[in-house]
């Protein structure tokens, strides 16, 4: 990293950083309070409002959004005439998965192998940290030349939109001129990458009945409708023979017909199979280029199933069973469209005239930016600073924001640029997740050399 004055201070405050991340992970913030207590991710909520309280910012308020959540807003005057900054991350998480599995528990920030472990480390609590650390090192080398604005939410998460009903409802709340989305990453390690694209989403719930209870299977099988089954078959028909996703009438980008293609920084395939940890002898699925697949093509994910467990399992034909469906949707492919058709597919495909129920959980937008935006090469110019003269990448993800579409909407010109800590390394939303302290580093770094730059411009 280049030695300057801001790159200095940041590396100071290092050690109460991943302090306050150990605190901030500490809460079991996830919201489905089926799973957790309300409790953990209003503690998690309170937890940012004081860190920005001390920070000086006014305004500091629990939004109570429609979904039962709470966001956490704040406002840092700037000069008088500067333009105006929102800094967005979310302090909700996903669940642990498998607490057995964690090499150190999920909820305690641990130091190992030179990197921070724990459930948010990098999604997002430590995008929380890195706002601060960027304000911080501003104020103590000559103060933040623009408004601020923070937003934190709490159920990104869950998909449950709270915050952005919220900011329908209340448009003026988070304007701003441009729009720092703190909850993407870099494309490895080392690589500073701005996220250009995400993938909408859409949640489902399946159902499916075909008896009025369980039967014994060696007095019914073999005539009698299994659910199960009938699910399984209703599963498979959502992918072809090569894994590709294969939903009825969903399209390419543009509601093209035919398979579209992802231009820009490409993901080499070895690379990819180490990344995503394939077992050996195991082949990748679909067609196209890597980042034709994850980028900038639909992906269904079978998320769960309520199914009898092994253990316990009686000889019995199920009456009934359900799943849990995910489909990711490319930039310029309607979410809402391929929610009704991903519907519709599961309907239709259901054998044996079994009764088949679906139920929306979910859904949000795709999303592209404007990279010929000022901001951009305000980003650039920040990024070769912070990262030693590399030049910066642009990159899709896979995954999805969905308050990103909601923000566009509300603020046409506004600029929106996407950088955070989940690199491929970090495992989010897996066991282990951890952050790369050299990354929080040096991304807090070019965030604040990002709001020097934006306000010279």
């Amino acid at each position: 990293m280049s030695s300057n004055p801001v790159a200095e201070t940041v590396a100071s405050l290092m050690p109460r950083a991943q302090a306050e991340l150990a605190e901030l992970v500490a809460f079991k913030s996830v919201a489905d309070f089926d799973q957790f207590p309300r409790s953990e991710s209003e503690g998690a909520a309170r937890w940012v409002a004081d860190a920005l309280r001390a920070e000086g910012f006014e305004d500091v308020a629990l939004l109570d959004t429609p979904d039962g959540t709470q966001s956490v807003y704040g406002y840092l005057p700037g000069p008088e005439g500067a333009k105006t900054v929102l800094l967005y991350a979310h302090y909700d998480v996903q669940p642990p998965l498998d607490e057995a599995a964690w090499t150190t528990p999920p909820f305690e920030l641990t130091e190992r192998d030179g990197r921070w472990y724990g459930r948010g480390a990098a999604d997002c609590k430590g995008g929380v940290i890195m706002h601060l650390l960027a304000l911080r090192a501003l104020k103590a080398n000559g103060g933040i030349p623009v408004h601020v604005k923070v937003i934190a939410e709490g159920s990104e998460e869950q998909g449950t939109g709270g915050l952005e009903r919220y900011a329908e409802e209340h448009p003026g709340l988070l304007e701003a001129d441009t729009i720092v989305i703190g909850d993407a990453g870099n494309f490895r390690v080392g690589l500073p990458t701005v996220t250009t694209t995400l993938r909408g989403m859409t949640l489902v719930r399946v159902q499916v009945d075909t008896l009025e209870g369980n039967l014994h299977s060696g007095q019914f099988g073999g005539a009698a409708p299994d659910a199960l089954a009938a699910l399984i078959r209703v599963l498979d028909s959502l992918r072809a023979e090569d894994g590709s996703t294969t939903v009825d009438g969903l399209t390419g980008v543009d509601g093209l017909t035919g398979e579209s293609s992802w231009e820009g920084l490409q993901y080499d395939e070895e690379q990819f199979r180490k990344d995503a940890k394939v077992l050996d002898g195991v082949g990748l699925i679909g067609s196209g280029t890597i980042a034709d697949r994850i980028w900038a093509r639909p992906a269904v994910t079978v998320l769960g199933i309520d199914c009898p467990p092994v253990v316990g399992a009686t000889p019995s034909v199920q009456a009934s069973a359900r799943a849990l469906i995910s489909l990711r949707v490319p930039p310029g492919v309607d979410a809402a469209e391929a929610t009704k058709l991903l519907q519709a597919h599961l309907e239709t495909h259901t054998p044996w005239g079994a009764r088949v129920r679906t139920e929306q959980i979910g859904q949000g937008q795709a999303f592209r930016a404007d990279t010929t935006s000022p901001a951009y090469q305000a980003m650039a110019d920040a990024m070769a600073v912070a990262y030693a003269g590399q030049e910066m990448q642009y990159a899709g993800q896979g995954g999805s924001i969905p308050l990103c579409n909601t923000l566009a909407a509300l603020y046409p010109r506004a600029e929106i640029l996407l950088i955070g800590l989940s690199e491929p390394e970090a495992q989010i939303h897996a066991v282990n997740e951890s952050v790369s302290p050299e990354e929080l580093e040096r991304l807090a770094v070019a965030e604040a050399l990002f709001l020097r730059n934006y306000a010279a411009g």
